[in-house]
């Protein structure tokens, strides 16, 4: 038995024919006889052939690779929108290469590279990540682009991005619905351009219907910093409500509240969050958020790399709807 992978040009062998008759036979579209395909797929089976199908995307300039870069990977959303991104990638005999931008931060060359020199198809850059040498490298070397939940670039790239600002105003009005007159709008402080989106429109909606808002932003995007902004803010017993830019954030400042501090969710306080994540269904959360589902960015990522057009001739955007989900940390009591 030969140890390590079978190659072509052992199938070669097996079958009496040439290497690139091999070569041929597992390209689509390339020409062989009918006759040479029979003899090279029967060899092929009888010696467990696989095709290399990275070195088969280097020669032809372009591989079945698709790059995800993506930072802070424990994040549920996150999690469940890289989940169906490879599943659906999967699909179409594509494979996701993921490259982790946050532990690459102190080495952005090497993450550029890695981009670079595997003849990616595309890069899928999730919201928050990577700095913004990696778009640019991209960009100058012709590679597909679709960013999430980035805002407004310079070049040609696919811009996918959230109803940020509708889904902000949900959360004000809802917050308005119950009678909350001092509310704290909590955020993290790694710079997210989404987080950032909601929140201003959450602030700006709540000024306008005469309402006091105290910001917060500081820390990653995690349960510790809502745990943390909770002790911090509620300090002031005149707040009466949360809008947290994140649903990781909003279920540590709810248990803080609740058990920390005492606070009567939903009698007394508001608490509405941002992502719609599966805990926020937990019996034990009941978290009132916005809903922006990973479906629908999967549908448009999928439009994108569908998409025939050269990178010159323009780029695609989509905007992904919104809706508030009604749950326990909203709504006065019935008198």
């Amino acid at each position: 038995m030969k140890s390590g992978f079978i190659t072509a040009a052992d199938v070669a062998r097996e079958a009496g024919v040439s290497r690139s008759a091999v070569s041929r036979t597992f390209t689509p579209g390339a020409s062989v006889s009918r006759d040479v395909r029979e003899r090279i797929l029967r060899a092929a089976e009888k010696l467990g052939y696989r095709v290399n199908r990275l070195a088969q995307g280097l020669q032809m300039a372009q591989s079945n690779l698709v790059g995800v870069v993506a930072a802070n990977l424990n994040s549920p959303f996150n999690t469940a929108l890289l989940d169906r991104i490879s599943a659906a990638l999967f699909k179409r005999d594509l494979q996701c290469m993921l490259l982790n931008a946050e532990a690459a931060r102190d080495d952005i060359g090497t993450l550029v590279n890695q981009v670079l020199e595997y003849r990616v198809r595309a890069v899928i850059i999730l919201s928050g990540a990577p700095p913004e040498e990696i778009i640019e490298a991209c960009l100058r070397n012709d590679v597909r682009l679709i960013l999430i939940n980035r805002g407004t670039l310079p070049g040609n790239a696919d811009k996918i991005d959230t109803d940020d600002l509708t889904g902000g105003r949900l959360a004000a009005e809802r917050m308005l619905q119950d009678s909350r007159r001092h509310v704290v709008a909590v955020r993290s402080g790694n710079g997210s351009m989404s987080q950032k989106r909601r929140t201003e429109s959450f602030v700006a909606c709540m000024h306008q219907a005469g309402a006091k808002v105290t910001s917060w932003m500081d820390g990653p995007n995690s349960f510790e910093t809502g745990c943390e902004a909770a002790r911090k803010l509620l300090a002031d017993a005149s707040i009466d409500g949360a809008f947290c830019a994140t649903d990781l954030i909003a279920l540590g400042f709810l248990d803080t509240a609740r058990f920390e501090l005492a606070k009567e969710v939903p009698r007394r306080f508001s608490i509405i969050g941002f992502d719609n994540i599966p805990e926020t269904a937990w019996p034990s959360y009941g978290l009132t958020t916005v809903s922006h589902p990973v479906e629908a960015f999967t549908e448009a990522i999928l439009k994108c790399l569908d998409d025939e057009r050269q990178l010159s001739e323009g780029a695609l955007n989509f905007t992904i709807p919104v809706e508030l989900i009604e749950r326990a940390t909203t709504g006065l009591p019935t008198p």
